[in-house]
């Protein structure tokens, strides 16, 4: 591969690490031409965007970035595939539900701005992305004010057959 070819990979590596949040580095050693197409399928559907690369390439990305990556330099060892996505924890639920993908295992994970390693995997599964917890939240918000509209209701229905009963007696 020439010169110019690492670079353009190097670039497009960095633009992938600044569009994508988060990131999973996979073991796919001994993956066939299927079982790759239908990791790559999988990921597709679930918006997770797949890159098999070289490690020395994908080192020389990172080290352009402005964060700090040497703690997953370490994981960088074999065949690597590099799963980006926008939901911390979408990978990891993929991982754990396909399990005959035919991913080996995880290498090391950055979610949510911090690293995880190889025996990381439940954890991450379990980390709620950013939208899961905004959901959270505003059905926490909500709860209050649903039951002052209720109590306002029935408390107004009451007050109607009340008042439709006194009209109704005779006098």
């Amino acid at each position: 591969m020439r010169k110019e070819e690492k670079n353009a990979i190097i670039v497009k590596l960095g633009e992938l690490l600044n569009e994508y949040p988060h990131f999973y580095l996979v073991d796919t050693t001994g993956l066939n031409a299927e079982q790759t197409t239908n990791l790559r399928r999988i990921c597709f559907k679930q918006e997770i965007k797949m890159v098999v690369v070289k490690n020395t390439l994908l080192v020389k990305a990172l080290d352009a970035s402005e964060v700090d990556f040497s703690p997953i330099y370490a994981s960088l060892k074999g065949t690597t595939a590099v799963l980006f996505t926008k939901t911390a924890n979408l990978p990891a639920k993929v991982m754990k539900k396909e399990k005959g993908l035919g991913i080996k295992g995880l290498k090391a994970a950055y979610a949510e701005g911090g690293f995880y390693g190889a025996d990381q995997l439940d954890a991450l599964a379990a980390v709620k992305s950013k939208e899961e917890v905004i959901a959270d939240i505003v059905a926490l918000l909500q709860s209050p004010i649903k039951n002052v509209v209720s109590s306002l209701q029935s408390a107004g229905n009451n007050i109607h057959g009340i008042l439709k009963t006194l009209g109704e007696r005779p006098e």
